[in-house]
């Protein structure tokens, strides 16, 4: 019987985000990368600890780490801003570097005008017609777009849409 040898990208695409993060973090040892071990760490550290927090036997799903993913970046860049106001760049350009990575597990964000669009078909969906109604749809909005857009550009766009 032959021997099927899968690519790595076809292998990517049927791994878990976790089996990735572990993929990753040998890959990382064997080429003595530091910032990125570092970081690939730090995902699997709260990967484990949202796992173990709802129950032992608990697989997490891509979409709770990408939650978990995207929270690490947000820190991250909010780290980084503070050690740029600082004036420690270099523990700034530690910080933007282990963004990069925690980003390159992150789907890709939506375009202003995809944004816009995605918005516009939630509101229709909703029913929504003020602004008095913007927690309806941001309800819908986040839960749909988690991952893809930027909780505070979603809320502005709502919001100037239903203005």
């Amino acid at each position: 019987m032959p021997v099927l040898h899968f690519d790595k990208q076809f292998k990517k695409k049927i791994m878990s985000i976790f089996d990735q993060v572990n993929e990753g973090i040998k890959e990382a040892m064997k080429a003595r990368d530091a910032v990125r071990l570092e970081a690939l760490r730090g995902i699997k550290k709260s990967m484990l600890e949202a796992k173990t927090a709802i129950s032992a036997d608990h697989e997490l799903t891509d979409e709770e780490s990408i939650k978990i993913i995207s929270k690490l970046a947000k820190q991250g860049n909010d780290s980084a801003a503070i050690y740029t106001q600082q004036g420690r760049a270099d523990l700034a350009d530690v910080e933007k570097a282990q963004v990069a990575i925690f980003e390159a597990f992150l789907p890709a964000m939506l375009s202003d005008a995809e944004l816009d669009a995605a918005i516009k078909q939630i509101i229709e969906k909703t029913g929504a017609t003020s602004v008095k109604e913007m927690g309806k749809v941001m309800g819908v909005a986040t839960k749909e777009l988690a991952g893809k857009a930027d909780g505070q550009a979603i809320s502005q766009k709502v919001r100037s849409l239903l203005q």
